[in-house]
């Protein structure tokens, strides 16, 4: 039983209580009575305003439904269904033209180009690994990944070094530096000695011959003497590289110019998770994701690591100082900057309970809590400076429509007025993940215009709404051909153009979607430049390494360049044909002539990765991990990958594509496949032979069976449920 604390009455979780009064609260300028009466009194204000805007989704899908349901709007006219979505509210009118007003914004949201991470803040290890993911060894990034393909008799697989694989990463090195840092004449792969003569990066080739760069501000900085240097500090796309130099190291000495490693800056920003990505179900568990943030925005967070029998401690990297060749020291920063990703509107916390002992909503409690720990990075009570600009990022996700981003809005205000922060402190990203957002994406950034700092494609919730919202049109595309689809590329498209038109460029992230696949980064570097070639400022990746290798594409692609010829063309092109290809219903065409091989395929490669994901989240409270899919190939699932499978079989059981007796029996076959996968996991709790006595199997058949009447075909209701039931009865 969780002890509370009545607060104005409202009934606070001990644990919430003791960590706001006793460690977040001490250094700012915030009281405790002060805070716990705005807890009140934006409680008060927010959960009518927020069970009002759950209402009228609720209200539009019903209506929609309906639609779909009437025998009269058949056959189906794309014009008759845009003019329905207007009528109803769901599609609104566009008003004039605008540009964003937001300001203090730091220049890795306003500026830069680069990869983000997006990362389970409730895992220490993980959080900290991403936030010191700002800088990485790309010989490491390529020796340790596929993009190096293995000679014949190649060592790489022992534990011992192969130095024909390292040969190769040199060697693609050099091509990297030719193509970021190109000489005057010759190439890097010539060089055999750097220094600086004349405050000038020297580069000596192996013919004898001096050169410099071919651009010569490329230069910033460097360590040790100008005669031989220990690192050389370049810039590119005004992003970093540092070209380490030791003719002892065992790698610098066999490498003509002794160079070591090539260290890139890499993940510019990094999203901590609190909500896709991780299974925080009650009060202790949001504590400690409070927790895990209050000790990045104070840099005192750490987690020790047990590997091979050595113990170590992980903690935040400090900023990296190099001189400039006029004598003048630098620094830059050694962490990415940090948003927070809070949760949606639909979700409720057991942290604080009404005096009707009710839950209440969790997003409120997250935009409270989450902006009150930012404040050490404000007010200076930090070991590190996260913002430069005196701003809080906080991502607000699963969003429908405008009216949701302006009670977002409302809510920052009302937190900041409190806080006694300028307005527009805390900065506003948006993810453009739900179909009523898509469509109406100009007023849901009007809506924000003055705080917004980040827009981006979410794809895979994307896709799940899609399938919601239109359930009862008929049966969908295959999962694995919904890409094809039109309204996918009017969505990626749309986001950039409307972004940019509204002024983002120079002020905010446009970012798109993640890597799916950790293991196959060679397929990433050869698909995922499509993604600054788009105009989007910053992509997702799903890890360290992923963001080393992914920057090179930002060295390639000058983003700022590639915006402005969109804008020019923006000028000219209408977007209502973009509007229409967006809402066009991704729909299988000829699905009675669907084999039934086919069907069953599908239904096998959903019910394998659903199973494989909740098997983790309600057994061992896992919210995002690298789970094999039906191949054995790992991608990274989370909740957004759930809610695509679980709302397929949804649409494919109620149109008559697959029956309930067939998806039992798949989902019994495919728990056995799931439980071998995890075989070699100790602590793994298999599903088979007792399907009944195990709760993730069976949040996994509620997640289908009663999955078309979840709200907007979120998982989230029924993960938690289940999760709560297992860690209950684990206390008893």
């Amino acid at each position: 039983m969780i002890k509370r604390i009545n607060e104005h009455g409202y009934e606070i979780a001990e644990c919430l209580h003791s960590l706001i009064n006793n460690e977040v609260l001490p250094g700012l300028a915030v009281k405790q009575a002060d805070f716990w009466q705005t807890v009140a009194d934006v409680l008060n204000e927010f959960i009518p305003r927020n069970k009002t805007l759950l209402n009228t989704r609720d209200h539009l899908q019903t209506k929609i439904d309906e639609w779909h349901g009437d025998e009269s709007n058949k056959p189906f006219s794309q014009d008759k269904y845009l003019q329905f979505l207007t009528d109803i509210g769901y599609l609104l009118p566009e008003q004039s033209d605008f540009h964003i007003t937001t300001e203090n914004v730091d220049a890795e949201v306003a500026l830069l180009a680069g990869p983000q991470l997006v990362v389970p803040l409730m895992n220490a290890r993980f959080a900290l690994n991403a936030a010191n993911a700002r800088w990485g060894s790309l010989y490491d990034a390529l020796y340790g990944s596929d993009v190096i393909k293995d000679e014949p008799n190649s060592k790489s697989t022992s534990v011992a070094y192969d130095p024909l694989r390292g040969k190769k990463v040199q060697s693609y090195a050099r091509d990297f530096l030719d193509l970021a840092l190109p000489l005057a004449q010759g190439s890097h792969h010539a060089a055999v000695n750097y220094k600086i003569e004349n405050q000038t990066l020297i580069i000596e080739l192996n013919t004898g011959t001096l050169v410099t760069l071919k651009n010569l501000q490329q230069f910033v900085g460097f360590r040790g003497g100008i005669e031989a240097p220990s690192a050389i500090l370049c810039v590119n796309n005004g992003l970093h590289i540092e070209i380490q130099i030791d003719k002892n190291h065992a790698i610098g000495q066999t490498d003509a110019a002794g160079i070591k490693d090539l260290v890139l800056e890499s993940a510019l920003s990094t999203i901590q998770d609190c909500e896709d990505s991780i299974a925080a179900v009650d009060a202790m568990d949001k504590t400690a994701v409070y927790a895990n943030w209050l000790g990045l925005m104070k840099g005192t967070l750490a987690e020790t690591i047990h590997k091979n029998g050595k113990t170590s401690t992980r903690t935040l990297n400090p900023d990296r100082t190099y001189s400039k060749a006029t004598g003048e020291t630098i620094s830059l920063p050694g962490r990415s900057l940090l948003f927070i990703r809070n949760v949606g509107h639909l979700m409720t916390t057991d942290a604080i309970l009404t005096a009707a002992n009710e839950e209440v909503p969790e997003g409120i409690v997250d935009a409270l809590v989450t902006s009150l720990i930012g404040l050490h990075d404000l007010q200076g009570t930090s070991k590190y400076v996260n913002s430069k600009q005196g701003s809080i990022y906080i991502v607000k996700p699963k969003m429908h429509g405008p009216e949701e981003v302006q009670f977002t809005n409302d809510l920052f205000s009302r937190i900041e007025s409190n806080y006694g922060l300028k307005q527009n402190t805390i900065k506003m990203g948006i993810m453009d993940e739900e179909r009523r957002t898509s469509a109406n994406l100009k007023e849901c950034i009007r809506a924000a215009s003055a705080r917004v700092a980040f827009i981006n494609t979410g794809f895979l919730d994307r896709t799940g709404d899609e399938i919601h919202t239109s359930m009862l049109a008929g049966p969908m595309v295959r999962k694995e051909l919904m890409k094809n689809e039109q309204w996918i590329s009017a969505y990626e498209n749309r986001n950039v153009m409307i972004g940019l038109k509204a002024g983002l460029k120079g002020k905010a992230q446009i970012g798109k979607g993640m890597w799916a696949t950790p293991d196959e980064m060679a397929a990433m570097l050869k698909a995922k430049i499509g993604h600054p070639k788009s105009g989007a400022s910053c992509a997702w990746v799903p890890s360290p390494t992923a963001a080393t290798l992914h920057v090179m594409h930002y060295h390639q692609v000058n983003v700022s360049k590639v915006q402005d010829l969109m804008l020019a063309e923006a000028r000219s092109n209408d977007d209502d044909s973009q509007l229409h290809a967006l809402l066009t219903i991704p729909l299988l065409k000829n699905s009675v002539d669907l084999p039934e091989q086919e069907r069953q395929e599908e239904l096998d490669n959903n019910v394998q990765g659903l199973l494989g994901y909740v098997v983790r989240w309600v057994n061992q409270g896992v919210g995002c991990s690298k789970v094999p899919d039906i191949n054995n190939v790992g991608r990274m699932e989370d909740r957004a990958t759930l809610r695509i499978s679980s709302q397929h079989i949804c649409n494919w059981l109620h149109h008559g594509l697959l029956s309930v007796d067939q998806v039992m029996q798949t989902l019994k076959r495919m728990a056995v496949v799931v439980d071998a996968q995890n075989a070699q996991d100790s602590s793994y709790i298999a599903m088979a032979p007792n399907f009944d006595g195990s709760l993730a199997f069976q949040a996994a058949v509620d997640l289908i069976f009663q999955g078309e009447l979840q709200p907007s075909g979120y998982t989230e209701p029924l993960l938690h449920k289940k999760r709560n039931e297992l860690k209950k009865s684990l206390a008893m």
